[in-house]
């Protein structure tokens, strides 16, 4: 821990220091966010990263952690702490809406897997936070009754990301330091990179998707969206063990953190493809190529490598993510479609013309690609890219209105991330820098699949080279 002058964020060890030293109590903690909440829903504009919560609710977990403290003997570390989840996930009592205006009817009566393992640990679920409808792009703007979007902590006018828009709003706002997000072709790493915050997307099937929409079964995973790498790693390591509820993780290796408080980087191969790597705007590549030389001077070595058909990997993602999403929501579309959103209607509609064919080619890719990638991971460790080719784009009026629909962004913003949710290998994100404009600028490490470790290692050395952390514009101080 390296505790700066300025700004910083307030992460777990904040929370656990006031709870162990009584200066303040999670109930205490509980009312100071719900008098937040109220505030972000009346600010202007709205925040709108938590889309649904409950005073009581809020109040009865934070009541029973302070019994827990007061009589030592809490869960986990993140007891006491407050965490929201996307609204993809089933989390009682609240409305399982998935961004939509139609989905979740009646309130839950039971969690997803990851929900449950959060009140067993301890957590304070705050509430669920805001999504781009169904996940279908990856700006989070959401211009429905019940949702509205969701802005940009760092700069209101910008977009968050999507889609795990809320999650990764509500923890650059500091509403909460933990969310949890689901992510099929960006969707944790891209908000996080453009609201400035950690985001983690386990290799495919490490956390368990029970008791989310299964919009997408063969690239979604689920990961955290943290203010620290620190933080990340130990929301990874209680949420992520085979769930039987949920098949496609039953058989994976034990998650670890070895070596991750490695004093240096000795040893490791770091792997860039520098003509991929440069698909991106100058202000992002200075700022990226900047930390890959902080890297090497912690002893890790660059390996130039070659990531081959990553066009086709681009498209054949795009295929195989679509044709789920259509398949599964086949009965939304035909009878709900008069209202979705206006880009989800496109999406949909653009994929229901793929065929068999495409979908089956697109798969022959993953087979392909997963095992260049295992020839790739023979000689490198990880490898880097910049996180997304560019920073946050500006929210216009008619966004507001009818919802935005560019696909050569969605095309572009997906650049770096589609090659793990393709081949299911783990990916972090982490915050090197901003732009001049004050948007901020992440760098994306991935590695092979079931090897987080390494990545939360790299990851705690790479927050160290950003001289200084900006403060949100849009920032709560919960423990003040």
């Amino acid at each position: 821990d390296s505790s700066r002058n300025g700004f910083s964020f307030k992460g777990i060890k904040d929370y656990l220091e006031c709870y162990r030293s009584g200066k303040l109590t999670p109930s205490q903690v509980a009312k100071n966010i719900i008098a937040m909440l109220e505030d972000s829903d009346k600010s202007t504009p709205p925040l709108r990263a938590i889309v649904q919560w409950d005073q009581e609710q809020i109040m009865l977990m934070a009541e029973a952690s302070t019994a827990r403290y007061r009589n030592k003997c809490t869960l986990s570390y993140l007891d006491g702490i407050p965490v929201c989840l996307k609204e993809e996930f089933k989390v009682v009592p609240y409305h399982h809406r998935v961004g939509t205006v139609y989905l979740g009817t009646e309130p839950e009566t039971e969690d997803a897997t990851v929900a449950k393992k959060l009140r067993e640990a301890g957590a304070i679920i705050i509430g669920v936070s805001n999504m781009h409808e169904l996940g279908t792009g990856t700006t989070g703007c959401n211009p429905n009754k019940y949702h509205k979007i969701p802005r940009n902590p760092y700069k209101p006018n910008h977009f968050t990301g999507g889609s795990s828009s809320g999650s990764a709003a509500a923890v650059a706002a500091g509403l909460c330091p933990v969310a949890i997000g689901t992510d099929g072709g960006g969707s944790v790493r891209i908000p996080s990179s453009f609201c400035g915050v950690v985001g983690l997307k386990g290799t495919f099937g490490r956390i368990s998707c029970h008791g989310s929409l299964p919009l997408s079964y063969s690239t979604v995973s689920v990961g955290p969206i943290c203010t620290s790498v620190a933080d990340a790693a130990i929301v990874y390591s209680i949420l992520a063990e085979p769930d039987p509820l949920y098949p496609y993780g039953l058989k994976q290796p034990k998650a670890t953190l070895s070596d991750m408080c490695a004093p240096d980087l000795k040893g490791l191969k770091l792997g860039v493809d520098w003509t991929f790597f440069k698909a991106c705007d100058a202000e992002v590549l200075s700022v990226c190529e900047k930390a890959v030389k902080h890297l090497q001077s912690l002893g890790a070595s660059v390996v130039e490598i070659s990531l081959p058909e990553m066009e086709e990997v681009q498209v054949a993602h795009a295929i195989c993510i679509l044709s789920e999403m259509r398949d599964f929501l086949q009965p939304d579309f035909n009878k709900h479609f008069e209202e979705m959103n206006l880009d989800t209607r496109a999406n949909l509609a653009l994929a229901s013309q793929f065929t068999a064919l495409d979908y089956i080619t697109a798969n022959r890719q993953r087979t392909r690609s997963i095992g260049f990638l295992r020839e790739i991971f023979s000689t490198v460790n990880c490898i880097l890219t910049p996180a997304v080719p560019s920073t946050a784009p500006r929210i216009y009026e008619s966004d507001l209105l009818t919802g935005s629909s560019d696909m050569s962004f969605t095309v572009q913003s997906m650049r770096f991330m589609q090659l793990g949710n393709f081949t299911g290998i783990p990916g972090l994100v982490v915050p090197v820098g901003y732009s001049t404009a004050g948007l901020p600028i992440n760098l994306q490490v991935m590695a092979k699949w079931w090897d987080e470790a390494v990545l939360l290692r790299i990851g705690l050395k790479l927050e160290q080279f950003r001289s200084q952390t900006k403060k949100p514009s849009i920032y709560y101080d919960v423990l003040a």
